[in-house]
């Protein structure tokens, strides 16, 4: 997959957090759970590869 960088002048956006990362993570699998199609099976296999990327030392967010 190939990509131009954004314009030097265009806002960049901030990498996520951790905590958001699971946190979509999570959002994503509450997602596949209400879609049994082969989509919904993908955005399952997708979530788990996320999660299995995200680092195990940080603490969660409270909230």
């Amino acid at each position: 997959m190939t990509s131009d960088y954004p314009d030097a002048d265009e806002p960049r956006l901030p990498l996520l957090t951790a905590a958001e990362a699971r946190d979509a993570v999570g959002y994503m699998r509450l997602l596949e759970t209400l879609d049994l199609t082969p989509r919904g099976q993908a955005a399952d296999q997708l979530a788990a590869d996320l999660a299995r990327r995200l680092p195990t030392d940080v603490p969660a967010a409270t909230g």
